[in-house]
């Protein structure tokens, strides 16, 4: 019983994959799912295909490394945060589509919020802004339109969960209704401070306070897998959201380590230990992590679209085929043109939290073209992260920026990496296994299980595959720098 299989549930595919004690991949399988999008801004996931992709991958992971369940110490459990599922407890049927992340459905409801004065609230006991991201108003919204949920719910009749949660209570069948503190630190009803679910919160936004999971930290006992799903039962050990099993992977485990995953949005965690910041810059305070009873905080900025611009080239305006496409296009750009995109396509996240803002595209020519779009698409995130360190660095005091740790399926793009290099003018790390959402969950499980070593010598067997440095012109970074920002308060101002 040496090897992890961790649970790696995205938002267009899930994959699994299977570590052994030295940090190494034996195996993985992927799935991608269907995305529902009933109506404008609205963003959901049938909850079957969260499920069934999961038991599936698990099942090809094990397949292709020729393994049977008895030969797995741990499940480890990283996904999406903030998408949101409701089911019953007696037949585990939801009753709705999970409504995910990226869905807006509920921007009026949290203007209201906001100028009802209850933001400061919000973000006083959540670390967390007034925003339809998060889980609790999408919870309050199914309340409220599916037909006869809120009697059932205060009935008792109704269980809530992020994925992770509904993950566990499949694979356990339905024995465990559980979470870890960092999914529950993104719901908008958990005090991140006090260490438990919010009354205060629940009682505004109508939430009975029995749908909701018990927390645990992210290394604990989530219970074990029917022994019908994989042949026999295997222990769940490990559970963190995407960006905190990143941040757990990328061994940012001292104050003032920075990392930034690069998948269909791209999210900026800095570490900052035993201390929950308040930012003034409206970047969110979350839980990066939590052992042994101790949550360990961070500063958050979250960009809702980055490898969703190079699929929205590739799927909206079909001038790609394949992600990697991006690079040589990018490349043979026209140097003279400054075509700057603005990928605000369900609204702009940190730090500027504009719901009602839609993409805008600034400085085209009649020779502007495919070349030009795709340079602008990339760079497009390395202005975005810029914005996000910005905001931190502002916080936190820091005059320099610091090595910037990054991962997810865009951190493969060189291009794009040494451009995030050249705007921020601070080196860039890429570690030899990008992988680093799953590796974390491994992590997590497998120390808890006793097959992998502790947190010390972890973060010594991480190691960078490459360093990008900054190579650009200080004053031709101010000038790409305040063409961004001019796009920026254009886009804003045209939302209105």
């Amino acid at each position: 019983m040496t090897l992890i299989l961790a649970i790696d549930q995205g938002t267009t595919s899930t994959r699994a994959i299977l570590f052994d004690q030295g940090f190494r991949m034996v195996a993985s399988a992927q799935e991608e799912f269907a995305q529902h999008y009933p109506a404008s801004g609205w963003v959901e996931h049938d909850c079957s295909d969260l499920w069934s992709t999961t038991a599936a991958t698990c099942r090809a992971a094990m397949e292709k490394a020729g393994i049977r369940a008895g030969e797995i110490a741990a499940i480890g459990i990283t996904n999406q945060r903030e998408t949101t599922l409701v089911w019953d407890r007696k037949t585990g049927k939801p009753i709705h589509n999970a409504i995910v992340w990226q869905d807006r459905r509920t921007s009026e409801m949290c203007k209201r919020l906001v100028a009802e004065g209850f933001e400061e609230e919000v973000t006083d006991r959540t670390g967390l802004l007034l925003d339809p991201y998060f889980s609790g108003t999408k919870l309050a919204w199914l309340l409220d339109n599916v037909e006869g949920a809120r009697a059932r719910a205060e009935a008792g009749e109704l269980a809530f969960g992020t994925v992770d949660t509904w993950l566990v209570w499949n694979l356990t069948g339905g024995q465990a209704h559980v979470t870890d503190a960092t999914n529950a630190a993104r719901t908008m009803l958990y005090d991140i401070r006090k260490g438990r679910w919010s009354q205060t919160m629940c009682d505004r936004l109508g939430i009975p306070m029995s749908m909701l999971p018990e927390v645990r930290d992210c290394a604990s006992d989530f219970g074990q897998t029917r022994p019908d799903l994989f042949g026999a039962p295997i222990p769940i050990l490990g559970i963190a959201g995407d960006q905190q099993a990143a941040t757990v992977g990328q061994a940012c485990f001292q104050p003032g380590m920075l990392k930034s995953t690069y998948g269909t949005g791209c999210f900026a965690l800095l570490n900052t230990g035993d201390t929950a910041v308040r930012s003034q810059n409206r970047l969110l305070t979350t839980i990066a992590y939590q052992l042994d009873g101790t949550p360990t905080y961070a500063l958050e900025g979250s960009i809702f679209i980055a490898g969703a611009v190079v699929q929205w080239l590739r799927d909206g305006l079909k001038i790609i085929r394949t992600a990697p496409e991006t690079q040589p296009l990018a490349e043979a750009a026209d140097p003279a043109q400054e075509v700057v995109l603005v990928p605000a396509f369900t609204g702009l996240g940190a730090p500027y939290w504009n719901a009602e803002c839609r993409g805008a595209i600034f400085g085209l020519t009649r020779s502007s073209g495919p070349a030009e779009l795709a340079r602008a698409a990339l760079e497009s995130v390395g202005f975005q992260t810029r914005d996000l360190l910005a905001a931190m660095q502002a916080d936190m005091g820091e005059a320099e920026s610091a090595v910037l740790r990054v991962d997810g399926g865009m951190a493969a793009s060189d291009y794009a990496m040494q451009f995030l290099s050249d705007i921020l003018g601070a080196p860039v790390d890429r570690p030899k296994v990008l992988e680093t959402t799953a590796m974390g969950a491994a992590w997590l499980a497998g120390h808890k299980a006793g097959v992998m070593p502790g947190m010390d010598a972890f973060a010594a067997s991480w190691a960078a595959e490459a360093r990008f440095e900054p190579a650009m012109d200080d004053s031709l970074r101010d000038a790409r720098t305040g063409a961004w920002k001019r796009a920026i308060e254009a886009t804003i101002g045209y939302a209105g």
